[in-house]
């Protein structure tokens, strides 16, 4: 038998169409979906894996909120940050109004020029002191901390700024594209139509709040400590002691003072884990979804190849009556899996390239990469490949005597 012998096969399956087909289309639906889902898990671990630029594992952080007319807000803080700070194994600490990552913040836009008509950028705003960039464990890579004296208190619904500020290097290449990003530190930039402020210093990198959001890495210090009867504190720990101290720093912010509430202690670690807990969701169940249909279009190869073995029986036997090998036979089965997989790859080339270009128009994913698509081309091939060679070897253990026998 030529184990190229492409005549025989095209009329074997043209006696068996419905079967050839429906393993046809399962292999393009499978490699339609798989490839586009593949390329979909890649993506959400990617965006999982971007830092914060903050210390993660070993910060946490609370709300404190004070209740009652002689509830001392500024006094309460000042204590508490004197407190925390001088707590053994803890690193620094501040007050700040929003958390990374978290998914609630404040932001705001920043221009270059004044004016209502220019051009702005967006930014997650955090009011700190001089002790974020420690706390948070930032790498300041130009220009200056802020210093004690510039930080002041901000009352509710104060309209004003301070005339300082410490930006991110993704928001300074954002604002001056056209200017070394160490240049831009003593320039100004604008909040709302003419309030100046000055570019203290540039921190490499912090996240906004906002994980979905485009522009993550626009993020602002502001020298500012916030009165509310609603207060947030951020600790950072000594590597290994950060869960040992929750609960002492808890006991002992609510023993200073017992009007008030102490709530909401929260790791970074579990902050991250909440704020990516769709995009966990979503690998899982792509991923699940991948191995069920790469093992249901491998049944369902095997089914049509047994049937095919079973069918044909006298004619496998005939062949070998007639001096072909074994190896001729499996030949022969595996040459029919892989024109009814190559063809089921090939429609399944285009359903990709189309599901894509939906996912793209709908949910402003990625454009899938080029090389996806081969690969997924060479893994269904392979997977259709092994599915076959079992049945392939029982056909070619067929005796020769098989040819005399009735069927």
């Amino acid at each position: 038998m030529n184990q190229w012998e492409i005549g025989p096969i095209f009329r074997a399956l043209s006696r068996n169409k419905v079967g050839a087909v429906l393993i046809a289309l399962q292999m393009a639906v499978t490699m339609t979906i798989i490839v586009n889902a593949v390329f979909i898990i890649v993506e959400r671990s990617a965006l999982m894996q971007r830092e914060s630029g903050v210390d993660e594992a070993n910060t946490f952080y609370l709300t404190s909120t004070g209740f009652g007319k002689n509830f001392e807000h500024k006094r309460v803080v000042t204590e508490d940050l004197d407190r925390l700070r001088r707590t053994p194994g803890v690193v620094d600490a501040i007050q700040i109004n929003a958390i990374p990552i978290s998914g609630g913040g404040w932001s705001m836009s920043l221009s270059t020029e004044p004016g209502d008509d220019v051009e702005d950028v967006g930014t997650a705003n955090y009011l700190v002191d001089d002790h974020a960039i420690n706390t948070l464990d930032l790498q300041l890579i130009a220009g200056e901390n802020f210093t004690p004296s510039e930080i002041r208190w901000r009352e509710r619904n104060q309209p004003d700024w301070p005339a300082t500020a410490i930006l991110t290097k993704a928001l300074v290449q954002s604002l001056f594209p056209d200017t070394p990003w160490q240049q831009t530190v003593g320039s100004a930039v604008y909040i709302g139509e003419d309030e100046p402020v000055i570019i203290k210093g540039i921190v490499d990198k912090l996240q906004a709040p906002w994980i979905g959001w485009d522009d993550l890495e626009h993020a602002m210090l502001s020298p500012e400590k916030t009165v509310s009867e609603s207060t947030r504190y951020l600790i950072r720990t000594e590597p290994g002691q950060r869960d040992a101290l929750m609960a002492k720093v808890e006991a002992t912010l609510a023993e200073a003072y017992p009007n008030r509430i102490i709530r909401d202690v929260t790791t970074l670690t579990e902050t991250r884990e909440r704020s990516y807990r769709q995009h966990s969701a979503m690998i899982k169940i792509l991923a699940l979804v991948m191995v069920l249909l790469t093992a249901i279009t491998a049944m369902g190869i095997v089914g049509l190849a047994s049937f095919n073995v079973n069918r044909r029986k006298k004619q496998i036997g005939t062949r070998r009556a007639l001096g072909a090998s074994k190896g001729a036979i499996i030949r022969y089965f595996m040459l029919e899996n892989m024109m009814i997989s190559t063809a089921g790859i090939m429609l399944g080339v285009a359903l990709t390239i189309g599901l894509n270009m939906l996912l793209i128009q709908w949910f402003a994913v990625s454009a899938l990469q080029w090389f996806y698509i081969p690969a997924g081309v060479v893994l269904l091939l392979v997977v259709g490949q092994l599915a076959v060679l079992g049945p392939a070897m029982r056909a070619s253990n067929i005796p020769p005597a098989m040819a005399t026998r009735t069927i």
